[in-house]
């Protein structure tokens, strides 16, 4: 076998299946399997997934274990050369897993590679080539100095705009949304850490696999469609709480030994006041939101047109 896609599903029925439809839409000499991993959906997401794609290997999960645990799951049974995270979100080209293979068979110092991702607008989703966040780079991107000097290689070491998205080269940081491992290095790093519930996951087998001597690498030559959600406002708490718990473990996995205590309280701090924020713009969101829905309700109300109407 020499590729192994791996999905994690969870309540997403229709982004599913045209992830699935384009996955076996493809046509290529390579010889590849489809494994589903669902984290206890409530919606009719396996049953369709079974009656359309009973090709694809499905592991069902009673509940929710996380991104970072269901993937491994779908890696232990995986029998590629290559295994390949896609998003339930996304689409692949008809050409993007020959071309990724291609690419990986001919760099063998290429650990883990990822194409160009883009959203449905067809701009660059920044997340596909990124620096790794260290306290400064994080300080820069946090503090708005990296949309202040975008095509600095300083200031904007994060999301790597003074860079062209059409060049291929070794970067730092994948995004899991679309990221092929060679198995060679699965087994030397190690699977993904599962203390990571959702986010930071892809950032920290990044991390492990350069440390381990091997390349990241950017490569644009094909892509995919990220159909991520389009803003972030309001959403569920435990989001937003998984999100900041990740990025504080991230930095005490991997920095808070290379810097000073001060450091560490300054980006504890940093993580704190981001997460006491971002809670606070969707809640008052929220309020926004349903004022405005029982402003128009009212209106209607008053023009003799019940909200059922």
């Amino acid at each position: 076998m020499d590729l192994s896609i791996i999905i994690v599903n969870y309540n997403t029925t229709e982004l599913t299946l045209n992830c699935l439809q384009s996955v076996f839409d493809i046509k290529t000499h390579y010889q590849y399997e489809v494994i589903l991993i669902d984290n206890g959906s409530r919606d009719d997401s396996i049953s369709l997934v079974e009656e359309l794609y009973p090709q694809t290997i499905l592991i069902k999960n009673e509940h929710n274990v996380g991104f970072s645990r269901a993937n491994n799951q779908g890696i232990r049974v995986a029998g590629g050369q290559y295994i390949l995270l896609l998003n339930s979100d996304t689409t692949v080209e008809p050409s993007t897993l020959e071309t990724m293979i291609n690419f990986m068979d001919i760099h063998p110092e290429v650990g883990a590679s990822g194409c160009k991702v883009v959203l449905p607008d067809g701009l660059l989703d920044k997340s596909c080539r990124r620096g790794f966040p260290t306290p400064l780079t994080t300080f820069y991107y946090v503090s708005g100095l990296s949309k202040l000097f975008p095509t600095s290689p300083r200031f904007n070491s994060y999301h790597m705009e003074y860079l062209s998205e059409d060049a291929a080269y070794p970067i730092d940081c994948l995004v899991g949304a679309f990221m092929m491992v060679r198995r060679e290095v699965v087994d030397q790093v190690g699977l993904l850490d599962e203390r990571f519930f959702m986010y930071f996951e892809d950032t920290d087998w990044c991390y492990r696999i350069k440390e381990a001597g091997w390349l990241n690498y950017y490569y644009p030559m094909t892509k995919i469609t990220h159909f991520k959600r389009g803003s972030s406002r309001g959403r569920p708490y435990r989001i937003t709480y998984e999100f900041h718990r990740a990025m504080k473990l991230f930095y005490d996995k991997h920095y808070r030994s290379k810097y000073p205590f001060w450091v560490t309280i300054l980006m504890y701090a940093g993580i704190a006041t981001k997460f006491g924020l971002t809670v606070l713009k969707d809640q008052l969101w929220k309020v926004a939101k349903r004022a405005d829905s029982s402003k128009r309700t009212g209106k209607e109300n008053t023009k003799g047109i019940s909200p059922g109407q």
